[in-house]
């Protein structure tokens, strides 16, 4: 059963990539919320085991509720898919606190990104600047988190998951486009997926 979820996430995202290219609605929604449902099997099907295990499971679940969010273009939405999303960051950062190590080095050096990234930002946020901001804090602490951990799926996934992040600001902020999603798309699919395999 792992086996199939995981092959069904690569699918399911090309999918959703060709409907939203086409504006075909309905195939668009299926395509990714199957594909976010499949990182959900495949954490299921390897066993939650363990604080950390649940916190990213957790984190995981809220992820696919922003997942769905975040079809809609309305403001509202798109306000509510950043909530879902920031709680799945705590849920992370909750439970790699537990197993990490973190660096204060790379702690700054993360920090240095997260910061250039809203100053790139931050001409364009207007009112969502609060939110906004909030949001870059506590991704920037999970992913700090996250590269104290002894895992490397979970390294490599976190990092992925905050590169993917970068490309929705992109999009919904500075330059929209296609190419945004073709882009970010598989790096946080793929990053959910290392994520999801890291439960055992």
């Amino acid at each position: 059963m792992r086996a199939a979820a995981i092959a069904l996430i690569p699918t399911l995202l090309a999918v959703h990539l060709w409907a939203d290219a086409r504006g075909a609605r309905a195939l668009r929604a299926a395509g990714k919320l199957g594909a976010s449902a499949a990182f959900i099997a495949v954490a299921l099907a390897r066993g939650v085991e363990g604080a950390l295990g649940r916190g990213i499971l957790t984190g995981l679940a809220l992820s696919v509720v922003g997942d769905a969010l975040l079809l809609s273009s309305r403001r509202a939405a798109f306000l509510a898919g950043l909530g879902a999303f920031l709680l799945a960051h705590v849920a992370y950062a909750v439970a790699f606190a537990g197993v990490a190590r973190p660096s204060a080095v790379v702690g700054l050096a993360v920090a240095a990104i997260t910061g250039a990234a809203l100053r790139w930002l931050w001409p364009h946020l207007d009112a969502l600047r609060t939110p906004v901001v909030a949001y870059c804090v506590v991704i920037t602490a999970m992913l700090w988190l996250a590269l104290g951990v002894d895992r490397p799926e979970i390294r490599a996934g976190a990092t992925l998951f905050y590169a993917s992040d970068l490309l929705v600001a992109r999009d919904r902020f500075v330059r929209p486009g296609f190419v945004n999603r073709v882009v970010g798309l598989p790096l946080y699919y793929a990053g959910q997926l290392l994520l999801a395999l890291a439960v055992r």
